[in-house]
């Protein structure tokens, strides 16, 4: 049980698209850390039988689920999309939730510190409620040849994202942590290990 005497420090974990963050994140699991990522957060708020649903379905009608009662995110996006009042309604619903269900299930780590994986991390100001920032950078050329290769899309799609994406100095000038993601797995694991060994020794993320 986490008490005074065992407070975890938050770690707050971002990079752009095709940088690897999300193979960072699953190192840092391997590690034995707890760690909340932002998009299934998101995902949480709006299950069955939770509040942030009714509300939706109450706005915009049953056609935004599925049969088996899930939200259709396709077709919420269909919905609000070109519509900016009623995205801003759902963001505004919806982002306060999140971060409480985020840091209600951070306060919950058992593990010395705690990740926080979010591509919006620094965008979204919720930098601030983490004690450290560690950023996942490669170079462009790599991010893009990665989302190629993982994803059904094109290169000019890939570089609209990195466009809207934070820029790269922005998000390194508010790192404390960088990981220059530009070899292999093993390299990347490597990297993440002698981390996580500093940051046991880490009180409230400070040394």
């Amino acid at each position: 049980m986490t008490t005074a005497a065992f407070t975890p420090w938050i770690l707050g974990l971002t990079g752009g698209i095709g940088s690897g963050k999300s193979a960072a994140a699953e190192r840092f699991v391997e590690l034995g850390v707890h760690l909340v990522d932002a998009d299934q957060a998101a995902r949480w708020v709006v299950e069955p039988g939770r509040p942030a649903l009714a509300s939706i379905v109450e706005r915009f009608g049953p056609g935004v689920l599925q049969g088996d009662g899930q939200l259709d995110r396709a077709a919420l996006r269909q919905l609000i999309f070109a519509e900016p009042a009623q995205r801003k309604w759902l963001e505004q619903l919806l982002h306060p939730l999140i971060g409480q269900e985020i840091f209600s299930y951070l306060a919950k780590a058992q593990s010395p510190y705690a990740v926080y994986v979010s591509p919006l991390l620094i965008e979204s100001g919720q930098h601030h409620k983490t004690q450290r920032v560690l950023v996942i950078d490669a170079p462009q050329d790599l991010q893009i040849a990665r989302t190629l290769a993982r994803d059904n899309t094109s290169a000019e799609h890939v570089q609209a994202i990195l466009q809207a994406q934070l820029a790269r100095e922005d998000r390194l000038r508010h790192a404390d942590d960088v990981v220059v993601n530009d070899g292999g797995l093993a390299a990347l694991h490597e990297q993440i290990d002698r981390l996580h060994h500093f940051y046991l020794t880490l009180k409230g993320g400070q040394p």
